[in-house]
Order: C-alpha cells, then sequence, then structure tokens
C-alpha cells in the first residue's frame, strides 16, 4: 500500500493519528448506516413484492368480473353506464427521510364504494358493479406500489454510494494512513537513535579532552 506524501515530523504525526481516528469512526457510522439502509430496502423489496402479487390478483378479478359483465350486456350499455365518472381521488405527495434519503411519500384518498358507482344499480349488472369497485380500489395500490419501487430505487443509489465511501475507507484511506503513520514513527525512531548516537560522540570527546 503506498503511502502518503509527507514529512516524517511529530506534527504530521500528531495530525495523521487525528486523521486516522476521523477516518476510523467514519468508516463504522457509514457501516452501520449501509447495513441499516439494507435491512430497510429489504423490508421494501419484500413489501414490493407482495403488493404486486395483491395487485396482479386484484386486476385478474377485475377482469374476470368484466368479462361476466360482458357477457349479461352489450359493449354499449358498459360503455354508457361507466362514460361519466362521479368521483374523483385525492393525492398529496410529500418526502419522507429515511436513513439520510428523501423518499417519496404519498397519501391517496378514495371514497367508499357505494359512492364509486356512476350509475344506478338497475341499468348495470352486479358483476360489473365489482369490477369498478376493485378497479377503483386499485388505484391506492398502484400508488403505493409506484412509492415503494421509487423508494427503493433511491436506497439502492444510495446504498451503493455509501459501499463506495466505505470501500474508499477501508482499503484505501486508513491503510495508506496507517502505513503513512508507522514509516514516520520508523523515521523518528532513526532520528532518535542518531541523536543519541551523536551526544555520545560529543560526550566522548569532551572527556577525552578532559583527560
Amino acid at each position: 500500500m503506498a503511502r502518503l506524501a509527507v514529512n516524517p515530523t511529530r506534527m504530521e504525526l500528531r495530525r495523521l493519528k487525528t486523521r486516522l481516528k476521523t477516518a476510523t469512526r467514519g468508516h463504522k457510522l457509514l457501516k452501520d448506516k449501509s447495513d441499516e439502509m439494507v435491512r430497510r430496502f429489504m423490508e421494501l423489496v419484500r413489501q414490493n413484492k407482495a403488493l404486486r402479487e395483491e395487485i396482479e390478483g386484484d386486476v385478474g378479478e377485475a377482469l374476470h368480473a368484466f368479462m361476466l359483465a360482458r357477457a349479461v350486456s352489450s359493449a354499449q350499455d358498459i360503455e354508457q353506464a361507466l362514460a361519466m365518472p362521479k368521483t374523483e381521488v385525492t393525492i398529496q405527495t410529500g418526502t419522507k427521510n429515511i436513513m439520510g434519503v428523501d423518499v417519496p411519500d404519498v397519501t391517496v384518498s378514495v371514497p367508499s364504494p357505494k359512492d364509486l358507482l356512476p350509475y344506478a344499480f338497475s341499468s348495470a349488472p352486479a358483476d360489473l358493479d365489482a369490477a369498478v369497485v376493485k378497479l377503483s380500489r386499485l388505484t391506492e395500490k398502484l400508488l403505493r406500489l409506484a412509492e415503494v419501487e421509487k423508494t427503493c430505487n433511491m436506497l439502492a443509489d444510495e446504498i451503493e454510494k455509501n459501499r463506495r465511501r466505505v470501500n474508499a475507507l477501508e482499503y484505501v484511506m486508513i491503510p495508506q494512513l496507517n502505513e503513512t503513520i508507522k514509516y514516520i514513527l520508523m523515521k523518528l525512531d532513526e532520528n532518535e537513535r542518531g541523536n543519541i548516537t551523536r551526544l555520545m560522540k560529543v560526550k566522548s570527546m569532551i572527556e577525552q579532552e578532559n583527560i
């Protein structure tokens, strides 16, 4: 591992030891953050999978109900019954913070089932009622799925960035600092031994002169 290009002085040694302490603490914090983000990410992935399977099942049931309704009513009657929807879905969007990442936060307000049907009960088959209610409920689930998927994507990007930071500290910066500190300590020891040798020679010369 290449060391840093620094002067082997005690002041530089203190500075590098401070940097090493900060880098080691930062590495631990980033590693802990990365582990927690991965845990939250896996929870969201499982939630995403469950939502997607639930939505696929609901879509299948709604299509089946439409097919049954179409079997007893003409396409024109069904189109006429659904031509003028009478309800609105309220959506509030914002953001929430997950481990330092601002992710989407979507709140959906769906009317009650009795307010969803835009036609009289006598003008359409019961299977159409079930299909309309099922598909209307899908709005909330689809928006929730979109929120979870976007959150997963954003967390995945942040996990990758955090992983690169952790690797840079663990495999580059901290080893470089350790190697440089070891080099400076070696140089300081050499200088100390050299000073002691010179002092002993001076002492020996002074003793020779006093004889």
